[in-house]
């Protein structure tokens, strides 16, 4: 079973319909999740340092990128760089957790539904190809 799952993942390409949907969507909903880790982030760093000596602004805006490259991967992923990007956002979620340590947990179930949407989609897509043959 992780044979076939490891086989059905993919890291770059363009995939089928399903596939693009699936990993459009968790993305999508990865760049809100990333933009309220910007606001969190900046908080922490200004209460931290109400003089302005922290770095809050740099934080800010590095998480407000990274949620627009979420939607820009989001609406992408019909061009060979929409799942290779995915794939780097997952890392850098994961990367978030050394400013807010909550969001490892954050950033593993996104990668877990990240792997989900790629290996199910692409069973999906595997499915209507089939159908599509057997019945048209």
């Amino acid at each position: 079973m992780i044979a076939e799952w490891i086989r059905r993942l993919r890291f770059t390409g363009v995939a089928e319909k399903k596939t693009r949907q699936l990993a459009g969507a968790v993305i999508g909903c990865q760049a809100f999740v990333l933009f309220f880790f910007a606001l969190v982030a900046w908080g922490l760093d200004h209460s931290r340092h109400p003089d302005g000596g922290g770095n809050a602004t740099t934080l800010l805006w590095v998480g407000i990128a990274l949620a627009v490259l979420c939607l820009y991967s989001s609406a992408s992923m019909r061009k060979p760089l929409g799942i290779p990007l995915g794939w780097v956002l997952q890392a850098a979620t994961l990367l978030t957790a050394f400013i807010v340590p909550s969001m490892l947990v954050v950033g593993l179930i996104f990668l877990a539904l990240w792997i989900t949407a790629l290996v199910q989609g692409d069973k999906m897509d595997e499915l209507t190809r089939n159908f599509m043959r057997e019945y048209s």
